[in-house]
């Protein structure tokens, strides 16, 4: 299949021709404002399918809106009518549509062309009245507040909030893209097309959520980036760290034992941490009412020893790199890790819950 992207360089484009260029079965052609009418009317006649997404909306006069988005419409239905095609569609316009704006207007002026070669060759159009769209590679100070924030905070320059309640719509660009391919493999029934997943968050929540992943390199606490909003967003924030900054550095404890270095923490569901200990070297000795810990020898060889509290019964674990065995700590169990080999052993921890310096449920106790 002969795919068309026009607007090739533009931000919902640079993520979906990503996907298309992993499809051995799609032969891709790139149009964007750098080329000429004479290559966009080439690949127009070509093409199996259109991807049309360019478009203005920052120009620096308003006929430019006219230019880029209706007109630019009109060329590329003229060059398929007139080559007898009816090659189906897919356009991203936007919910500014439906108001009287430039901008909305022709966008507007678009779809109604789409429609009318829709009408004329029976081919198929779709049609997405996108809200503000978010993800990586959107460009910064441009259009969108998420890519400008991001940008910002990741480079240490200030957010500006002028309203924390104003709400905004938005989708995510991987599921736009998502919803993109599906129309382009399965097709559509509907003209107009909605993305699955809309998000309505305010301005004060967006700031709030980038000053958390900001600050967790420091206090280590990680929000919840594992689904939704959230999941995207964090994303989209580590998108736009510069290279400097794909790294940091973690503040650990040392002493002749070994070291001590807390890695991450969770809101809910525990930290993990990471500890060295020198040979013949024993820590623990100590148990926990509630608290309840995984280890995991990564490097070198350790004897992890139990005691219960009450009966005294005793059990023991010899466990090294050589088997990926997780040793779990019982709450009840006085319980220490030795250092049995000859070199530093390194252990891997996961605990249930944050340390909490008022409240560590952690009793001194020998094994």
């Amino acid at each position: 299949m002969k795919v068309l992207v026009t607007g090739s360089n533009g931000f919902i484009a640079k993520n979906l021709i990503e996907h298309l260029k992993r499809d051995d079965n799609i032969m891709l052609y790139c149009y964007s404002k750098k080329d000429s009418m004479d290559i966009l009317e080439a690949y127009a006649k070509e093409a199996d399918f259109i991807f049309h997404l360019a478009g203005v909306n920052r120009p620096e006069n308003i006929s430019e809106f006219y230019e880029g988005n209706s007109n630019l419409t009109k060329k590329i239905v003229d060059v398929l009518l007139k080559s007898g095609k009816s090659t189906p569609i897919l356009f991203s316009s936007s919910t500014q549509a439906t108001l009287d704006n430039d901008y909305g207007k022709s966008k507007l002026e678009a779809e109604e062309l789409l429609l009318d070669y829709s009408k004329k060759s029976g081919a198929n159009v779709y049609i997405y009245r996108l809200p503000n769209i978010f993800g990586k590679w959107a460009r910064p100070n441009y259009n969108s507040v998420v890519a400008t924030w991001c940008y910002n905070i990741t480079h240490d320059l200030p957010l500006h909030v002028n309203n924390p309640s104003t709400q905004l719509s938005l989708v995510y660009v991987d599921d736009v893209v998502q919803s993109f391919l599906n129309t382009l493999h399965n097709g559509n029934k509907k003209q107009y097309i909605e993305i699955d997943t809309l998000y309505v968050k305010s301005l004060g929540e967006i700031e709030e959520l980038l000053c958390q992943f900001k600050k967790s390199r420091e206090d280590l606490t990680i929000p919840h980036v594992g689904v939704g909003f959230e999941r995207a967003l964090y994303a989209t924030y580590l998108s736009y760290l510069p290279l400097e900054k794909f790294s940091y550095t973690l503040k650990g404890h040392q002493d002749k034992r070994g070291a001590f270095y807390e890695i991450l923490k969770t809101l809910d569901s525990g930290q993990f941490s990471l500890s060295t200990t020198a040979p013949g070297v024993t820590r623990g000795n100590h148990y926990h009412h509630t608290k309840n810990e995984k280890f995991l020898v990564v490097r070198g060889e350790a004897l992890i020893e139990f005691r219960h509290i009450v009966t005294n019964e005793i059990v023991s674990y010899q466990v090294s790199d050589k088997k990926m065995e997780i040793v779990e700590m019982i709450p009840g169990y006085t319980h220490n890790i030795t250092n049995t080999g000859d070199e530093e052993m390194v252990l891997l921890l996961w605990a249930n819950e944050a340390f909490d310096q008022d409240n560590p449920d952690t009793y001194f106790l020998e094994v």
